[in-house]
């Protein structure tokens, strides 16, 4: 199961609180203000900046 289209909507950047977007493959959900890649496992976003990387 993907990670739902609402709640896409209501996620936000724990950084800066800007705007995320899923990754292209799917695996990851990207904020571009802050160039940072947060993961997906088993379907739940990781949300910490500590395990945030930057692309």
């Amino acid at each position: 199961m993907a990670i739902s289209q609402e709640l896409l909507e209501i996620l936000v950047c724990p950084k800066c609180k800007g705007e995320i977007q899923l990754a292209s493959a799917g695996d990851a959900l990207t904020c571009n203000a802050c160039r940072l890649r947060y993961r997906i496992e088993d379907d739940i976003p990781v949300m910490l900046i500590d395990e945030a990387t930057s692309f």
